[in-house]
């Protein structure tokens, strides 16, 4: 059939092929199967599932046509930016474009911090770099959680005082 309207018709033919149970959603489980990195592996199952959750507007765990098209548009728009960080072209992210990303983007996060991103995101190896499904995976956070941060900052002074429940409740309610 015809692509619905509003739905790329490239979009809703790779619906129709991730869509391996015809079911006419897409889970985790097809989603995970249909995204690959620039190194051909596979994005990890938490990326997959935040980006889900992100275009589930029914909030059964899986998404329609129009979830999947809009979710396809916000991977290119990431592709384009890992793309624009990596500025060595090796098709992931090491330490010190990370830290030049996050710099660009706004976030005044130390080295350790920055390290510690990751060890938490990269594959292990002697040099770690971050695949693209990571990098989605870091910023969707970072921005989440600058969001709730800023919340409770708003005298935008760089720093809050709260409770610990308050931190977990902003924490908990942002994982996407």
């Amino acid at each position: 059939g015809n692509a619905p309207p509003g739905v790329d018709p490239e979009a809703f033919s790779w619906f129709q092929t991730v869509d391996a149970d015809h079911s006419g959603f897409i889970s985790v489980k097809e989603l995970k199967q249909a995204l690959v990195n620039n190194n051909w592996s596979s994005f990890n199952d938490e990326t997959c599932l935040l980006m889900i959750n992100m275009f589930d507007k029914t909030r059964s765990g899986r998404i329609d046509v129009y979830g999947f098209s809009a979710l396809l548009r916000f991977i290119q728009q990431w592709r384009g930016l890992f793309q624009q960080y990596d500025r060595d072209q090796s098709g992931s992210i090491s330490f010190s474009e990370l830290q030049q990303a996050f710099s660009q983007m706004g976030y005044n996060l130390s080295p350790q911090f920055s390290q510690l991103l990751l060890a938490r995101y990269a594959q292990r190896s002697p040099s770690p770099s971050i695949q693209l499904d990571g990098f989605i995976h870091i910023c969707m956070q970072l921005q989440s959680l600058t969001d709730a941060f800023r919340e409770k900052d708003t005298a935008l002074l760089g720093n809050v005082r709260l409770s610990y429940e308050d931190f977990l409740t902003m924490v908990v309610t942002r994982m996407l």
